[in-house]
């Protein structure tokens, strides 16, 4: 394995996390970069749409479906997305009301709530798959269990993610990876 994975002076116990968080790190920015390649296949998709039907005078018959394929998509990884960052709906100015302790309980109870909601997304979400495998989408005959293949991996995410912040491994993490900057002030608040 490179030093890009292990740190020096790591103990066997945080090279194995720092293992796992590679794997899943290394899957992310995949998921990173399709996601920005589907946003411009909506844009481009819908578009074409909007030009056919207002200049032609014809609608192109696949566009709405497959945009909308693309939207369930992108709200899955954007989930995923907004755990990682933080980015979802908190009600800080209660809590920061608390003291410094109770904080931290809270921060760890919604840590847990939205481990919990990644757990019901997959363990839905596989299930939803696997029902609707076996339809098809009228216009392009994509078996319809596609449609909903993001919601599992969407709730793996976000689970990783969450158990990452409920127990601090986020020193772990391979922002390299992401394309991100790693920044010494991003170590230090991270090893903290």
């Amino acid at each position: 394995m490179s030093n890009k994975i292990f740190k020096e002076g790591m103990n066997p116990l945080e090279k194995a996390i720092s293992c796992f968080t590679f794997v899943f790190d290394s899957i992310y920015r995949v998921l990173l970069e399709y996601s920005k390649i589907v946003l411009l296949v909506i844009v481009v998709v819908v578009s074409a749409q909007v030009i056919s039907r207002k200049f032609i005078g014809t609608s192109i018959r696949w566009s709405e479906e497959v945009a909308l394929f693309l939207m369930i998509w992108m709200a899955f990884i954007s989930m995923a997305i907004g755990v990682e960052k933080k980015l979802h709906i908190a009600i800080e100015m209660f809590v920061k009301k608390f003291p410094k302790p109770v904080q931290i309980v809270l921060e760890k109870f919604s840590d847990i709530a939205t481990f919990a909601f990644g757990l019901v997304l997959c363990i839905y979400g596989k299930k939803l798959v696997a029902i609707t495998m076996s339809s098809t989408l009228p216009a392009t005959q994509w078996p319809a269990g596609l449609e909903y293949l993001m919601m599992p991996v969407g709730g793996v995410f976000i689970m990783y993610f969450s158990f990452l912040n409920l127990f601090n491994l986020n020193k772990y993490r391979h922002y390299d990876i992401e394309g991100e900057k790693v920044n010494e002030n991003q170590e230090k608040k991270e090893a903290e």
